[in-house]
């Protein structure tokens, strides 16, 4: 079993890492930099909870230049695709994008990824930076099934990519950049020229608030940077992601998903369409039609405290399963988690406990629709 990356940060290493293309600008403005899958960058400027609110009240950009990007190209492209995802890639049409995993043969998720199509024969994969390696050697593994092998193309390193977040983000970027973004629709996406640079726009996000995530040419990157701040926007780090993505029960890679999770206990059946042509497709269909054994939930503490990742939940004195992520939650005001519970136990509203420093704090089950319950 793969051992879980504990979303930890560690502060610079003499060691070489890799560095995107606003790395000066990130210095310039003060950035407490870490290291985190291989990159150095910025877990905050101002302070995490700040950057959170400024998200969820306002507006704010985060450099997310580290996430995996490539291109699938070819006749077969949507075939390979098809293989390596539970989800019906058919029912995407041109300039619209989806949320979905890859699956593994024993029914685990090797990665969760946005697909975007840009044409019939033209894919766009967002993957996570932790599995960059492992992702593409996953994708290479499967690509000679198809003849011809489509055409991957990773483009990282070439490109600068910004997650731009909040309620005032789209209209914001509609003045900035074009009025076209207007007319683009939740997990819908556009390509344009603005300044001459060439940009990709997707309306996705990983804060549970409203935004675009911009892909530009990595020379262009501090560019367009620059006007963001100019026009107001806040700059926030990763830790202000992390906060902003579990308190919308979002999940992150090694935590709430791993090789040996599978999408049904994870709470994404609604990715996992009622094909049987993907890889570990018996064993998630049959998962799907017998009911997971866990389940993953979310945690609301109801006395002070801050849980973190691998505190037990207790119920009745006993420890029933271990937090896969908890935050304080600055738009919430308390702490919160998720963790994998016994089906038994995963029901909204029941009364538990996390353990803090040897103390039984009592919480509460909740779905993970955290927002929603505030």
């Amino acid at each position: 079993m793969q051992a879980r990356r504990k979303w930890c940060w560690r502060a610079e290493r003499h060691k070489e890492m890799k560095r995107t293309a606003l790395y000066e600008a990130h210095r310039r403005l003060g950035a407490r930099m870490v290291e985190f899958a291989g990159w150095e960058m910025p877990i905050q400027y101002e302070s995490i909870l700040a950057e959170a609110r400024a998200v969820r009240t306002r507006w704010g950009v985060f450099d997310v230049s580290h996430m995996g990007r490539a291109h699938f190209r070819g006749e077969t492209a949507l075939s390979l695709l098809s293989w390596l995802v539970p989800s019906d890639l058919h029912k995407v049409g041109d300039h619209q994008a989806l949320y979905t995993v890859l699956t593994n043969e024993r029914g685990g998720v090797v990665d969760d990824i946005i697909l975007y199509r840009i044409a019939p024969d033209h894919w766009l994969m967002v993957f996570n930076a932790a599995n960059h390696d492992k992702d593409l050697a996953w994708f290479h593994r499967w690509q000679t099934r198809f003849s011809p092998p489509p055409a991957i193309d990773d483009q990282t390193e070439q490109t600068v990519m910004l997650a731009v977040q909040g309620p005032q983000a789209t209209a914001h970027l509609i003045a900035l950049l074009t009025p076209d973004l207007a007319d683009v629709p939740r997990f819908g996406a556009l390509a344009f020229e603005w300044q001459g640079i060439p940009v990709f726009a997707g309306r996705t996000g990983y804060t549970g608030e409203d935004g675009f995530e911009l892909i530009v040419p990595a020379e262009a990157g501090e560019t367009l940077w620059n006007r963001l701040l100019e026009a107001g926007a806040t700059p926030c780090g990763l830790g202000a992601r992390d906060v902003l993505r579990v308190e919308a029960g979002l999940h992150l890679y090694g935590h709430e998903l791993t090789d040996e999770t599978n999408p049904i206990e994870a709470g994404l059946n609604w990715l996992v369409s009622d094909r049987t042509d993907y890889i570990g497709a018996e064993i998630i269909q049959r998962i799907k039609a017998e009911g997971p054994t866990r389940k993953l939930m979310g945690i609301v503490l109801q006395e002070r405290g801050v849980p973190r990742e691998g505190y037990p939940v207790l119920i009745e004195g006993q420890v029933v399963g271990h937090l896969t992520s908890g935050v304080y939650s600055p738009t919430l005001e308390r702490g919160i988690g998720m963790a994998y519970l016994p089906s038994e136990y995963a029901k909204p509203n029941t009364p538990c406990a996390v353990e803090i420093r040897g103390r039984a704090i009592p919480a509460l089950i909740t779905t993970r629709r955290f927002l929603k319950q505030s």
